[in-house]
């Protein structure tokens, strides 16, 4: 459809990843992240870059103790904020589950608790390890001319579980990259919507169904690089939450910031972008508890990624712009997102089966036994997460129910 310059310039654009600080190469990854901050900062430095030997140890603890308390003032611009972010966020895991879910602790000390809330005051984030700090903004290239591939790949910090950990955040960042594009053709959808250039609608629809078919390629990668029982046992608690877990029911205490405890969920596959972005364009509706649940997430996102769902909120209705063309083809090519969007939260199905539920089952059966041992990892899983997602889900209940409702989402012909 041709449209001349004058209507152009009266229907502005729907919306630019710029706008978002995003990116067409990294979608909603951070794009090179800083592994170092200033100087002032060393003293968390020296103790992020050294986590799991202080917490197999038992030591990080009365490390974190001796910190002296650092002015956030001396972080310049948003990648330092970051950095800071990831390395406090990781330090305040560590020392929160250091002994396992029987000796938690109520109160994050004063010099790590006030910075920690200056920082995630700053980011518009909360004081707790989230997926933007885990996934997105924690890795760095071995080769920095080399590719965004996992062999080229490292994390800037790490917590118990070797490389499985190493694994489980790299494939989930590959998750991420593999979504770029389908980030990019999100936003052309959604333009082409307004101008309207059917063409340029079909062809967005063709590249959103592509990158999620990659999506569910790089998540399969899991399988090679995470040991179920590992990941299981060592790893999933150091993601916990102090909100809706048995093992912290009264929150906890940020000394110097509030008197009265403060609770958050752990980390999730639900605080990426990515599925509430594609959820939102399809006009994929969840039940209500589902929603409830996704939309409490989306306070764990950087504002800038939380803003991106909104502007395609409210941007007019793909389906009902379908519907109402009555266009055969772009029906056929919407379908196809949906129900490859349905794959994808089948395959999570099946690698959270394989690595909470069947692993749970397996650690239970050898529970009690002298030598229950997975590499170097002895294994000791907490019985408050045995059927809950590390931000307090239901996890099966949860994923069967969101991905039969994105199924519901076709278009009958």
């Amino acid at each position: 459809m041709e449209n001349n310059n004058d209507e152009n310039e009266e229907k502005p654009l729907l919306f630019t990843l710029r706008r978002f600080h995003l990116s067409e190469d990294y979608g909603f990854l951070l794009p090179n992240p800083l592994s170092e901050l200033p100087a002032p900062y060393g003293p968390w430095m020296e103790i992020a870059n050294n986590l799991p030997h202080l917490i197999q140890s038992h030591q990080l603890r009365s490390q974190v103790y001796k910190m002296p308390q650092l002015s956030s003032q001396h972080l310049k611009g948003h990648r330092e904020l970051y950095l800071a972010h990831l390395a406090l966020s990781f330090i305040t895991m560590g020392f929160i589950w250091q002994e396992g879910e029987q000796e938690t602790v109520k109160l994050l000390p004063r010099n790590l608790a006030v910075p920690y809330w200056e920082i995630s005051q700053m980011l518009g984030l909360p004081p707790i390890l989230v997926h933007a700090d885990f996934v997105l903004a924690n890795w760095k290239k071995k080769n920095p001319n080399g590719p965004l591939e996992i062999e080229n790949l490292d994390t800037i910090f790490s917590l118990p579980g070797g490389e499985s950990l190493r694994g489980f955040i790299l494939v989930t960042l590959l998750v991420e990259k593999a979504a770029a594009p389908g980030v990019k053709a999100v936003v052309q959808a959604g333009n082409a919507i307004l101008q309207p250039d059917k063409e340029a609608l079909h062809k967005a629809l063709q590249e959103m169904a592509k990158a999620i078919k990659e999506m569910t390629d790089a998540l399969k990668r899991m399988h090679d690089y995470v040991d179920p029982a590992i990941f299981y046992a060592v790893i999933r608690i150091f993601l916990s939450g102090w909100k809706d877990n048995p093992a912290m029911p009264g929150g906890l205490i940020y000394e110097g910031v509030s008197d009265e405890p403060m609770s958050y969920s752990g980390g999730s596959a639900a605080q990426s972008t990515v599925l509430h972005a594609f959820d939102e364009l399809l006009t994929i509706r969840h039940s209500k508890e589902s929603t409830a649940f996704l939309h409490r997430m989306r306070d764990y996102m950087p504002p800038h990624h939380r803003a991106f769902i909104e502007e395609i909120q409210s941007a007019p209705s793909l389906k009902q712009h379908i519907l109402s063309s009555g266009n055969e083809k772009l029906r056929i090519a919407y379908n196809q997102c949906v129900s490859v969007l349905a794959d994808l939260r089948t395959y999570h199905i099946a690698i959270v089966t394989k690595f909470i539920i069947t692993a749970a089952a397996n650690a239970k059966a050898k529970k009690g036994k002298p030598s229950h041992w997975a590499g170097n990892f002895q294994i000791n899983p907490p019985s408050s997460l045995q059927e809950r997602g590390t931000g307090g889900s239901g996890i099966l209940s949860f994923l069967k129910s969101v991905r039969d409702t994105t199924r519901a989402g076709i278009i009958q012909g």
